[in-house]
């Protein structure tokens, strides 16, 4: 179970990784993603319904895969701010 708790978190970071090439249009890399995710989700899929009656299965899936979105848009807020403050600092060091 904690397993899936973890490929939960992965797949969102993976799930963004792809938003983002495909955003870029990073062909290439968008393909690869897409199957590293394909694969991911066969996994998921194999292990719930090994277990299909258990639903604290799909739980610590969800609960991964929340954590996962919550840390991924974390991270590209903190990126941003920073890409942003560095793109000020720059605009006024050419204004001086």
């Amino acid at each position: 179970m904690i397993t899936l708790f973890f490929v939960g978190i992965a797949e969102m970071v993976i799930i963004a990784a792809w938003t983002k090439t495909v955003s870029d249009n990073k062909i290439l890399a968008s393909g690869v993603i897409t199957l590293i995710n394909i694969v991911t989700w066969y996994y998921v899929l194999e292990r719930i319904l090994q277990d299909l009656g258990n639903f604290k299965v799909v739980a610590f899936y969800a609960m991964g895969c929340a954590i996962g979105t919550m840390l991924t848009t974390w991270y590209f807020q903190v990126k941003e701010k920073k890409e942003a403050k560095a793109s000020s600092v720059q605009t006024v060091s050419l204004e001086s």
